[in-house]
């Protein structure tokens, strides 16, 4: 099959993260000068449903709800990838040089922020109705066993692929419903006949944390009940463990199945190769099923990741600079933006929503009045009319997007090592993996078999990590 160039899908595609990394919005902004008493600036890494986004919606609903004499919010959005966001914020928080209140923190950053001192406990107030969250997201938000965040948006790996190539190659199945494993994708991938430069699927194995996350939905999938630490931060894992998944991880991003460009790859470069039509599957994250969805429409499909998917996301912390009637405020502020009306509204703009409520049948679910633009009906909307396009919940075959696979992927996703140390411990997976994918150090030096990166990984893990 030859490669699809698509420029203008491309276009509309990688615009996802360009409206993304604009920082201003054209919401209710606290102005700079404002009493410092009565604001509460809220630090977030950028908001991927772009240029007032509806994370930036819900803070202005929530000044609305405040009034002109309450409380007044603003939301800050740094620029960067996650590792760089959370340097910035590691930065200025120990430093003091910027007067962040409430930090949208990465599930993983947890333990690090709140062993540091740089986060504090939550009271009950600061959550409303947990029993309403999923079990499996609202564990990311504690550690030595205190609440100390709330889950505002989730994240779990999904698989994306086009029908339409399937359906020219006349492959068995093109439509790929849950259950499908990994030796079924390269069956199909063999009956397209891609050509050496137009691999199967493609992922993210450049030198980031994207390639931690897929080394650790390996692991998972190769190794039932795997984790490398336990919920207190302890080693745990086997040498024989890691051999398992390192042979796992060889075998599923090995050529010529995985697009080469994959091992240099990260969000935008996987998905632009999937939208040129260079690979029919690709496996990324929720919120780009609303722009592949418009673009490709019935070419389109997704299901949950073959195997395990990684557990992502972000939950709001309240900084321990915060005391008093501010830090009260600041946790009303979170009820707010993760209430169930709120998480519906993410859910609508394409975020993974945290409460099991938001997935339910229309009619049943809480409605989105929060951010009107992402309502369920143009009606629900001030101005009678959506600003913005949704794409249809159901399939042709009945099944549901967000209930069928969304919901279950992040019910059963797996956590990331639960770890003050997690910055430790993905530089160490992204360096010791690098005998898989980076450049032999001479060109006549063999890679290493999967025993001895295993043993490798394991001693460097073991160094550092307590147990």
């Amino acid at each position: 099959m030859t490669a699809r160039r698509l420029p203008a899908v491309v276009l509309s595609l990688l615009s996802l993260f360009a409206l993304a990394s604009c920082t201003g919005g054209e919401g209710q902004e606290q102005p700079q000068d404002a009493d410092v008493s009565t604001r509460i600036v809220v630090a977030s890494g950028q908001d991927v449903t772009g240029k007032n986004g509806v994370r930036r919606q819900l803070i202005d609903a929530w000044n609305t709800k405040e009034g002109s004499h309450g409380y007044r919010a603003r939301l800050v959005e740094l620029p960067g990838s996650a590792d760089e966001q959370r340097s910035q914020l590691l930065g200025a928080l120990q430093s003091g040089s910027a007067d962040y209140d409430v930090v949208n923190l990465d599930v993983t950053w947890i333990p690090e922020f709140a062993e540091s001192g740089m986060i504090r406990p939550l009271t009950d107030a600061a959550v409303t109705a947990p029993e309403d969250l999923i079990p499996s997201v609202n564990s990311t938000s504690y550690w030595d066993g205190k609440r100390y965040a709330v889950p505002f948006n989730s994240d779990a790996g999904l698989l994306y692929y086009r029908k339409d190539h399937l359906r020219e190659a006349s492959a068995s199945r093109t439509d790929l419903g849950d259950g499908v494993t990994w030796d079924e994708v390269r069956g199909l991938i063999d009956a397209v006949h891609p050509e050496e430069e137009n691999a199967g699927w493609t992922t993210q194995l450049a030198a980031y944390e994207g390639r931690t996350v897929n080394a650790i939905e390996a692991f998972a999938s190769a190794v039932p009940g795997f984790r490398l630490t336990d919920r207190d931060g302890t080693y745990v894992a086997t040498r024989e463990q890691l051999t398992a998944g390192v042979a796992e991880l060889r075998a599923r991003t090995a050529k010529p199945y995985t697009l080469e460009q994959a091992y240099e790859s990260r969000e935008a470069e996987s998905l632009s190769a999937f939208a040129e039509g260079r690979t029919t599957f690709l496996r990324h994250w929720p919120y780009v099923y609303p722009t592949l969805y418009e673009t490709f429409k019935g070419k389109l499909g997704v299901t949950r990741l073959p195997g395990k998917a990684v557990l992502g996301g972000q939950n709001l912390a309240v900084t321990s600079s915060m005391s008093g009637q501010r830090a009260a405020k600041a946790e009303e502020l979170i009820a707010f933006l993760t209430d169930p009306d709120s998480e519906r509204c993410l859910l609508r703009a394409g975020f993974a929503a945290t409460r099991a409520s938001a997935y339910e049948e229309s009619g049943t679910a809480p409605d989105c009045r929060h951010a009107p633009a992402y309502a369920e009906t143009p009606s629900a909307s001030p101005t009678g009319e959506s600003t913005v396009r949704t794409p249809p919940d159901r399939f042709a075959d009945g099944t549901s997007y967000s209930r069928d696979i969304l919901y279950p992927a992040l019910s059963e996703a797996v956590h990331r090592p639960v770890t003050p140390l997690y910055g430790a411990v993905n530089r160490t997976l992204i360096t010791e993996l690098d005998a898989l994918y980076g450049p032999p150090k001479d060109s006549g030096e063999r890679r290493p078999g999967d025993a001895e990166i295993a043993k490798s990984l394991d001693e460097a893990l073991r160094a550092f990590l307590p147990g």
